[in-house]
């Protein structure tokens, strides 16, 4: 049997900005959807949308398409902003290609 290493030559990575809290339920809370628009996520976003609010009744969620979407779009601070002034509790970020 051949063995194969493997060696990352970049190094190790600082975490310089943890990930924001996780909020400890769904209900009640105000829910946002941040699209890059890949891989089935017209099917897929709609969906998980539906099975958190028959999950969650008391949790509003935002129309998919509140923020603007796409690689190009979710990332600038024109999007970041929209986010926070929606007020939201939680943003789900999809999909992945």
């Amino acid at each position: 049997m051949t063995t194969i290493n493997f060696y990352d030559p970049c190094g190790p990575l600082e975490v310089s900005v943890p990930f924001a809290p996780r909020i400890d339920t769904l209900a009640g809370k105000r829910i946002g959807f941040v699209t890059n628009e890949q891989w089935q996520a017209f099917r897929m976003l709609p969906m998980l949308r539906d099975l958190i609010k028959a999950d969650f009744p008391t949790a509003e969620l935002l129309p998919i398409d509140a923020y603007p979407q796409g690689n190009v779009l979710i990332p600038t601070e024109d999007t970041a902003r929209r986010v926070k002034e929606s007020g939201v509790d939680a943003v789900i970020v999809g999909n992945a290609a």
